[in-house]
């Protein structure tokens, strides 16, 4: 590891202009290629106490051995330069994108005698205009079809050519129609060029036109009663509307342009591009790559273009380009795409319209993409092997933590204070085997103390079912909650649909269908809690307060990504393209996830709680029937047991019950002013009395007055 002031330029010698510089190992071989506005500026701020730095650039520049620049006129020379040195040397520590797929093209070889229309896959050829990119190369192939009635072009390969004029008899196509036979001389190369340049041109999004010849044609022949003729040029007419309603029109105004969507997290960010010709997607693609230096959304759009238009000209470059975000600066960038394109294209973020409207359509599909990589990643056997190993090297375990538990903390301003505890098994989620907590040990915002709490109720369990059966048991997906001053445990689903009290209905809860206790597979070997220092130091002192000192303890702090261990100074920082690090994020992204999904259930359910919710037996339909007869529950309140007889479905008994609920809810009484006797909070009344004066308990037995207090 080189230390960075080994190799930095004396004070003075970087120029104070715009150029591209290049940082190279120790073996001179280039891992990381940058520009800048101002080389001086720039290159001082990698020079910096290393503390300062974030951890993928530190890592990058004590790496490198030394630096070099090359200064340039203008920064869009830079823009240039920088691409292609990207390009050359492919850099390390440089945002590369990479296709998750390869995607197929529409091409039309225009620099042959005869032009062909085929699919292409692949890096692009000089003289070949391309069209695209598909999801599918069927879908191209169906286009093809339709568009050959009109646009006989060639679409053999050179050999079956080659055959088709050395014997004299054209192909299959050839005989039907869908090629206007070039092989056999039926049209000349001259003809056949301009066959190919109306289809490119169709392709392009310039259809209008070309529609509003053949109807114009088609009305002729009808008129001079070529009737056959005419009805060749309706068919053909209809071809191509079919071919055009196979992308819909998205935007009005015929506008051509490429809409670009970033989704990102801390580690891989996945990149969408929508290509608009004409008003309809003419194709879409997509890249995804790792975040291996530290970049905002606007350098990942910037990285984008250049990897899109780098090798572009002309008309591939469209007139608009919209994006989620603008490089910093956004003029040089602007200036190099109306260079590549020869006339001004515009670079900007879509506010409002149809416009807006599509890019969120594209931004969903980047959010997918990300999250399928992610997906497909995770599933890899060998990569997920990986992942475990270089978390037990990392944190010094004695083996792989083939079971990980995850905690973490979630409230809204100390209110509704809850955690979440996933499970990971063979680097797999086990949703099975989730729980919730609500912490109750205290009141307010102390995330070190809830992380406390949870921890210790999570193995004091583990702690009395081993005692108690010798092995490890629970009930799958259950929430945990504290115990009651009786010994009480109450455990609710995960979906927290029901619930099971007592220890009767527990212990039953927690066997499977032949009566045995229900197990985990083991005991996790590895804790991991959302935060830094002051969590890990909560979540090993829980653990060591219960004698339990062979599950390893580490925490997952999100700013940094560092991984903090019990007991030291600084943090574990795993290799930025670690698997062990992904993992990490996962699992504790997914304890987030969790946590805060119950949270806002919660919340929901506290906010949408009312009286009527204690009254036994009473149903929403029954609910909402007495609000809507009443107005309000301020107004039921101070109804009489007659007047609530009245709402359909409410009988003597349950209009009893309802008013006895609602009077042991009732509010305080009002507060008076005792100068003046004025009531100075009138907003709820004395809900003790009905409308007419009478008690909400008159006309209740004697037996049941007793029971109001």
């Amino acid at each position: 590891m080189a230390d960075p002031s080994s190799y930095r330029p004396r004070p003075g010698e970087i120029p104070d202009s715009p150029g591209v510089y290049r940082f190279r190992d120790e073996h001179r071989r280039v891992i990381y290629v940058g520009k800048a506005k101002s080389l001086r500026q720039r290159l001082a701020n990698y020079f910096q106490d290393l503390a300062n730095l974030h951890p993928r650039t530190r890592t990058m520049v004590t790496t490198a051995a030394s630096v070099e620049w090359t200064v340039v006129s203008t920064e869009v020379e830079a823009l240039q330069l920088e691409y292609s040195w990207i390009k050359e040397y492919d850099p390390r520590f440089n945002v590369k994108y990479r296709d998750d797929k390869s995607y197929p093209y529409l091409a039309v070889t225009m620099n042959e005698e005869f032009p062909r229309v085929q699919v292409m896959r692949g890096h692009k050829k000089k003289g070949v205009r391309y069209f695209g990119p598909y999801a599918h190369a069927w879908a191209i192939r169906d286009t093809v079809d339709l568009l050959l009635r009109v646009f006989p072009v060639r679409t053999c390969s050179a050999g079956v050519f080659k055959n088709a004029s050395r014997t004299g008899r054209p192909c299959l196509l050839g005989y039907i129609g869908k090629c206007a036979a070039p092989c056999v001389g039926r049209i000349t190369p001259d003809e056949h060029g301009e066959l190919a340049d109306e289809f490119c041109d169709f392709m392009a999004g310039r259809t209008g036109t070309y529609l509003r010849r053949l109807e114009k044609q088609m009305m002729e022949a009808a008129e001079e009663m070529e009737y056959e003729r005419a009805a060749r040029l309706r068919d053909d007419i209809g071809a191509l509307k079919k071919a055009m309603e196979k992308n819909a029109v998205v935007l009005a105004d015929a506008t051509d342009a490429d809409l670009i969507a970033v989704a990102e997290d801390e580690l891989e960010a996945a990149v969408q591009i929508f290509h608009v010709r004409g008003g309809r997607v003419r194709g879409q693609r997509g890249w995804v790559t790792d975040k291996v230096e530290e970049v905002t959304t606007g350098a990942l759009v910037e990285h984008a273009l250049q990897q899109l238009y780098g090798e572009e000209s002309g008309d591939a470059v469209p007139k608009e380009v919209l994006v989620p975000a603008l490089p910093e600066p956004v003029e040089p960038v602007q200036d190099w795409l109306t260079g590549r394109r020869g006339s001004n294209v515009s670079l900007r973020i879509p506010q409002r319209g149809d416009k807006k409207a599509l890019m969120e359509t594209v931004q969903r599909n980047a959010q997918q993409a990300l999250a399928l990589h992610k997906t497909k990643r995770a599933s890899d056997l060998t990569t997920r092997s990986r992942a475990l190993e270089e978390i037990a090297d990392a944190l010094d375990l004695d083996s792989a933590p083939l079971r990980i538990e995850c905690y973490d903390i979630s409230h809204l301003q100390g209110d509704d204070v809850v955690a979440s505890m996933v499970v990971f098994e063979d680097g797999l989620q086990r949703k099975s085997e989730y729980r919730r907590f609500q912490i109750k040990g205290f009141a307010g915002q102390d995330d070190v103390r809830s992380m406390h709490e949870v921890i210790t109720r999570r193995f004091k369990r583990y702690l009395a079912e081993k005692e108690k059966t010798g092995e490890w048991t629970d009930g799958a997906g259950a929430e945990e909650a504290p115990t009651d001053g009786e010994g009480t445990l109450t455990l609710t689903d995960g979906d927290g649909d029901s619930t099971l009290t007592g220890t009767e209905e527990i212990t039953n809860s927690l066997k499977d269908d032949e009566g045995r206790p229900k197990k985990f597979a083991y005991p996790p070997q590895l804790v991991v809690v959302d935060g830094g220092q002051p969590q890990v130091a909560a979540a090993r002192r829980a653990l060591d307060e219960l004698g339990i000192d062979d599950i390893a303890v580490c925490g997952l702090a999100k700013r940094l990504e560092e991984v903090w261990v019990p007991g030291e100074d600084d943090p574990v920082v795993l290799p930025r393209t670690s698997e062990g690090l992904y993992l990490l994020q996962r699992v504790r992204d997914e304890a987030h996830r969790f946590a805060i999904t119950y949270q806002r259930t919660k919340r929901a359910k506290r906010f949408r709680s009312s009286p009527l919710d204690d009254v036994p037996g009473l149903g929403e339909t029954r609910k909402q029937a007495l609000i809507k007869h009443f107005g309000s529950v301020k107004k039921l309140r101070s109804a009489t047991i007659e007047q609530i007889q009245e709402v359909p479905g409410i009988g003597r008994k349950t209009a009893e019950t309802i008013a006895v609920a609602l009077a042991r809810s009732a509010p305080a009484a009002p507060a008076v002013n005792t100068a003046t006797g004025e009531i100075i909070d009138d907003e709820e009344p004395d809900t003790t009395a009905g409308s007419s004066g009478e008690p909400v308990t008159a006309g209740l037995p004697d037996e049941r007055r007793g029971q109001e207090t």
